[in-house]
């Protein structure tokens, strides 16, 4: 796997390499992650999903800069966290992989610094450099983007529905035991896969300022269409379609097992209905509320520690070694998850199914990284899936909408 080395390297490579001690490429246990800072080497946090693929891309760039790349080995769930706690200690590392949504966060804990992109920044789609910015400052390289959409089985289900309600009364025509599949929460619902139909409401969590990012002073999910979209949770729970006792593995299972003409789920299951043998078709979320049906969008990608003392290096490492199509191919590859480089989304998409995905994505958002956020998970999904139990769908939203203003004012 060997990359162009361009860009800022090009006019700060002496200088740098000069200070820089020339290895091997290694990857580091999970303890030896405190190396970072010395001036000696880069080191890289990443789950063991993508480590495969950032040793070759670290033995290249240490080939073609001199630079040793230390790839330590994380539980991706627990990045986040360690990252926020060891960065301000000086013992975190130089690059971390991370999802957007961990953005706002990280900038409000100092633990991030901005990248440069230069001319690369336009090689990328735009809701990927978008996710990636925060006040409008880019501060990470992206290289995933995901979304959920509508899977078809095609036996079942022939053609493509137009609205929820006409995807129900095709779900009850085939004759299967679900006319619908989604997987929730028996406490938490699922904000995540129930916010299309929440926005097809015109009820999103937060407006959005000039530039586009989201205004965490314009809370949105308790106006008029919040009320609407509530309401219908109500009435899906109380006709069965939505149902809390439908685990994401049981959705799975059902669907699976042909029990379904319509799954609403992301990438990572369709390789399993794939391997039954169902023949798949990836639709847009049909419409609920009458407004177009958004899903979120969630993009993975590398920042760079405020604390490096490497920054040269790392900024040239993420931008011109995991932003090159060869890295962001090979990361597709082995994730399955869709390129956020343009030119390796377009070679993907030969594939129908991850061409879906991207057709649907076009209408999504990006999850807020803001941390007000924060606030609005502790309260989402367990309203929700009171209200899809059973409970007073206009009180117990409006709590809600109170109680999350009341926790973003602290």
């Amino acid at each position: 796997m060997r990359v162009n080395n361009k860009g800022l390297w090009a006019v700060g490579a002496l200088t740098v390499t000069a200070s820089l001690v020339l290895t091997g490429c290694t990857a580091a246990s999970d303890t030896a992650d405190n190396s970072a800072g010395t001036g000696e080497a880069l080191t890289v946090w990443v789950d063991a999903d993508r480590a495969a693929v950032l040793k070759d891309a670290a033995a290249d760039f240490t080939a073609e800069t001199g630079v040793e790349v230390k790839l330590v080995q994380k539980e991706f769930g627990d990045i986040r966290d360690q990252f926020i706690a060891q960065v301000p200690t000086g013992k975190g590392p130089d690059v971390v992989i991370g999802a957007h949504d961990w953005l706002g966060t990280f900038v409000t804990n100092g633990v991030v610094a901005p990248v440069e992109l230069g001319d690369k920044a336009d090689a990328f789609q735009d809701v990927g450099i978008t996710a990636m910015s925060y006040e409008g400052q880019v501060y990470g390289v992206p290289y995933s983007i995901e979304n959920i959409a509508l899977v078809r089985n095609t036996a079942l289900a022939p053609s493509t529905p137009a609205t929820f309600d006409e995807m129900v009364t095709m779900g009850e025509a085939a004759g299967t035991e679900y006319p619908f599949l989604v997987g929730l929460d028996p406490e938490a619902a699922d904000p995540y896969h129930l916010y299309p139909f929440q926005t097809s409401f015109g009820a999103p969590v937060f407006g959005t300022a000039a530039d586009g990012s989201y205004d965490a002073d314009a809370l949105e999910i308790g106006n008029d269409g919040g009320d609407k979209f509530a309401a219908w949770l109500g009435e899906q729970g109380a006709a069965g379609v939505l149902n809390t006792n439908i685990t994401g593995d049981l959705a799975k299972e059902k669907f699976i097992a042909g029990e379904s003409p319509f799954y609403l789920t992301g990438p990572w299951n369709v390789p399993a209905a794939v391997e039954a043998g169902i023949d798949v078709a990836i639709d847009p979320i049909p419409s609920a509320g009458g407004e177009t049906a958004q899903p979120f969008v969630g993009v993975q990608g590398f920042f760079v520690s405020s604390k490096s003392e490497n920054a040269l290096a790392a900024n040239e490492f993420i931008v011109n070694y995991m932003g090159s199509e060869e890295v962001q191919t090979a990361l597709f590859e082995v994730g399955g998850r869709a390129p956020a480089l343009t030119a390796s989304f377009e070679a993907a998409s030969a594939d129908p199914i991850v061409a879906g995905f991207g057709t649907v994505g076009e209408n999504a958002v990006p999850m807020p990284s803001i941390p007000a956020m924060g606030a609005v998970w502790e309260f989402w999904g367990v309203t929700e899936a009171a209200i899809i139990n059973g409970g007073d769908a206009t009180s117990l939203w409006q709590k809600m909408s109170g109680d999350i203003e009341t926790a973003i004012a602290g």
